[in-house]
């Protein structure tokens, strides 16, 4: 299936690296952007960290190998910038400058250009030049502080929050914003990505909460961390867990009813002094069947439960099965476009490439001569 996408049109050249950078090119080349993907030589990197047929998160770029440490390479690659609407790197402050592709001389070769910078601590204060990773920046938010088990220590939630919810996302959010208003205004601009800036604008919400005197400055004892009794995690008998957050009465009593446990055990179930207790009732409750056997409980319910799925499992869901939520691509399973579209799609137009294929024609694209680009890419 062949899908322009609502980015249609749009160029953007990305700089390799790790993490937020390439998803958020992933996110870009799904709703139809052309991303043509600059990479360094496979000596200078040791290769890609898994077989490029299944680095799916490399899905609908083309790819360039250019060695940025040579000045012809480097002249190639504010070429391509030059033909470009935006721009992707994820490498520290002044990286980009000293290879002379920093946004002054990116923005004097395009001046609609719009430069997307995403790093853990942002382009300036004190922490700036140091190294870091997506637990460090939720360390230094408060997010991670907030997140695990009550008398616990905090637990990372993957990578997910800081590297892809706060640093792809947001720099995709900055970056088609940016691509907007050039169109108005002609003029292209810097996006700083910082995800640190960005962890703290997703805690928001809750710390909305915490000013009005409504959220606890501890782990496991609010309504949304795990603290409420009927917002969590239950193991059942066989092992498996079903999650539960049946938070408003209807669907509360719903959830008691099928569960099997007298309604009147939880009259005043919001009191967070009463969530201990309440949570052994439960527990003893889910620990009398299996997984499965729940989900036959609940199926068809508005009791907010259900099944905590493994990666393996989640593409086999009827739900995500009859809304296409993964999709398999030259035989490789993998999450699907999102959001949708209802008139122009995003779509998976090509499979991850191999790296380099393209480099030739888009070396040919910018103007360089075949001589030209024997010589690029011999040097690579």
């Amino acid at each position: 299936m062949t899908c322009a996408g609502p980015l249609h049109g749009y160029r953007i050249v990305e700089f390799a690296g790790k993490g937020p950078g390439p998803l958020c090119g992933m996110l870009l080349g799904d709703m139809g952007a052309e991303v043509i993907r600059i990479e360094r030589p496979v000596e200078r990197t040791g290769g890609r960290q898994s077989d490029e047929a299944l680095d799916i998160v490399h899905r609908n770029r083309r790819s360039v190998v250019l060695d940025l440490r040579q000045p012809q390479a480097r002249i190639a690659a504010l070429r391509i910038a030059a033909a470009a609407d935006g721009l992707i790197e994820g490498f520290r402050p002044g990286v980009m400058e000293r290879l002379g592709l920093g946004p002054e001389a990116c923005l004097s070769a395009n001046p609609r250009l719009v430069y997307g910078r995403v790093t853990g601590w942002g382009q300036t204060g004190p922490l700036a030049a140091r190294a870091g990773h997506d637990i460090n920046y939720l360390g230094l938010t408060g997010a991670l502080h907030a997140i695990g088990p009550r008398g616990g220590a905090p637990v990372p939630p993957l990578n997910l929050i800081a590297d892809y919810g706060g640093g792809a996302m947001y720099l995709a959010f900055g970056l088609v914003c940016g691509l907007l208003e050039a169109k108005t205004s002609g003029k292209g601009q810097v996006i700083d990505a910082a995800m640190t800036d960005a962890v703290s604008s997703l805690m928001t919400p809750i710390h909305g909460l915490h000013n009005a005197g409504l959220w606890q400055d501890k782990r496991g004892v609010n309504l949304l961390d795990g603290g409420a009794s009927f917002y969590g995690v239950y193991e059942t008998r066989d092992g498996g867990h079903m999650a539960v957050g049946p938070i408003e009465p209807a669907f509360f009593v719903e959830f008691i009813q099928r569960l099997g446990l007298p309604e009147d055990e939880f009259a005043e179930r919001m009191n967070p002094a009463n969530w201990p207790a309440h949570r052994i009732l439960i527990q003893a409750a889910f620990r009398q069947k299996t997984r499965a056997e729940w989900e036959g409980v609940f199926e068809g319910s508005d009791a907010c439960v259900t099944p905590v799925l493994s990666l393996s499992e989640a593409p086999q869901h009827p739900h995500n099965q009859a809304r296409g939520t993964f999709a398999e691509v030259n035989g490789v399973v993998q999450p699907a476009i999102a959001p949708r579209f209802s008139r122009t799609p995003g779509g998976v137009r090509s499979a991850p490439p191999q790296t380099g294929v393209d480099g030739r024609a888009v070396l040919e694209e910018v103007g360089f001569a075949p001589g030209e680009i024997d010589e690029l890419l011999e040097s690579d």
